[in-house]
């Protein structure tokens, strides 16, 4: 047992950093039930989680199967600075209603996949107001200049002379002093965040906490472009709250190779089922169509159920296989003759007119079925049905 959970651990994992204290800890816990420590940290700065942000928490999720209390620590404090991690310059700052607002909505979401019952959610605003302006000065002396200059964004940036705050300087020693205030034994964290988790042990061993918290990173998931990471801010994301049908849609819509990726890193079959599928591709015995569909499924059912996720890919096969429209299509009511790019954006199926206008160029707009080419046309009075792509529909009626 205690193997098949090592094994289970280690999967899909980028890096692990002293795998033999994980070890130590899984077979304590199968031989006298004693639990650990494994620490997460979600800064909210966005008002919702998609799939990228799950693959952290399926690896929570599969710790507390194997002995562990997940730590989730909301960084209402850190979000007030923002992670340099990857940026090319500062970020902005954001207010303090806003990150309150978007950490409650986090911390809902991350329950659709993690045990409540084994999940300890904290907010590092807790022990930073506490730790106030002489502690804060004594966390600065633990590091020096030249050591925060070896990571890699901030070297850039000096190199190329951009700006650096000193309070991305701060990012990392805060996100390492959670773990001094936590205890952990386990960090988690993408590959990007490598310099941060390690602080976390530098730190554990300058304030004697008794313990250095194994580091574990996890990859990026890429997008549905199967090349930048899953961002909402790139529009190439799945967010675990959208509707049962978007879901499923989205995920028909990556690519054959990079199902795979999803496959492993998403999935809860285990490897060798998901080495059987692709030996069964691979082979002719299954069409991979087939394969990325039982993963839409799987994916729809694990944020809602069963019964949804049917119903999706019907819907799925009706618009996409029989070329008829979605059985349930938003309505709107425009009061005037208007420019068509502006209602496409009014009725939400564009994100703007200049997108819309470059859509129409491309042929990626019909009205009532047949495409359109004119970007400057006027929708008169009367009813339509616009669709972009192969997912966004409206009913539209002008007065």
């Amino acid at each position: 047992m205690i193997q098949r959970a090592l094994e289970e651990i280690k999967r899909g994992v980028s890096e692990i950093i002293d795998f033999e204290y994980i070890e130590k800890l899984v077979t304590r816990y199968y031989s006298d039930s004693t639990t650990y420590t494994i620490k997460a940290g979600f800064d909210p700065t966005g008002a919702d989680l998609h799939l990228g942000h799950t693959v952290l928490l399926n690896k929570l999720r599969t710790f507390q199967k194997h002995g562990a209390t997940v730590q989730l620590v909301i960084g209402d404090f850190t979000a007030t600075i923002g992670d340099p991690t990857g940026k090319s310059e500062t970020r902005k700052i954001m207010d303090r209603k806003t990150i309150i607002k978007n950490a409650k909505t986090y911390q809902d979401q991350a329950f659709l996949v993690l045990d409540k019952e084994k999940t300890e959610p904290v907010y590092n605003s807790v022990w930073f107001e506490k730790l106030g302006a002489s502690g804060m000065v004594a966390l600065t002396t633990q590091f020096n200049v030249a050591r925060m200059l070896e990571r890699d964004d901030f070297e850039k940036r000096f190199k190329s002379n951009q700006s650096i705050s000193i309070s991305e300087f701060l990012y990392p020693l805060l996100q390492g002093y959670d773990s001094v205030e936590l205890k952990s034994d386990i960090e988690l964290g993408g590959t990007d965040q490598k310099f941060n988790l390690l602080m976390g042990r530098h730190l554990q061993r300058s304030y004697h906490v008794g313990k250095e918290q194994a580091v574990i990173t996890m990859p990026i998931l890429e997008g549905l472009d199967g090349v930048q990471k899953m961002s909402k801010s790139l529009d190439n994301y799945i967010g675990i709250t959208e509707e049962p049908n978007t879901i499923y849609a989205k995920v028909l819509s990556i690519s054959d190779e990079l199902m795979w990726r999803y496959y492993e890193l998403l999935s809860s079959l285990s490897l060798n089922e998901i080495n059987d599928l692709k030996t069964g591709v691979l082979g002719g015995t299954i069409h991979p169509k087939k394969v990325k569909e039982n993963l839409a499924l799987e994916l729809v059912t694990r944020f809602y159920n069963q019964e949804l996720a049917n119903i999706a890919k019907e819907e799925f096969d009706k618009v996409f296989k029989s070329n008829e429209l979605p059985s349930n299509i938003d309505e709107f009511e425009i009061n005037k003759p208007t420019w068509i790019c502006k209602i496409l954006v009014d009725v939400q199926i564009e994100p703007s007119t200049s997108q819309a206008r470059r859509d129409i160029k491309q042929g990626a707009i019909k009205l009532n079925g047949k495409k359109i080419s004119d970007e400057q046309m006027t929708l008169e009075s009367g009813e339509y049905i616009a669709q972009v792509g192969k997912r966004k529909f409206a009913k539209i009626k002008v007065k």
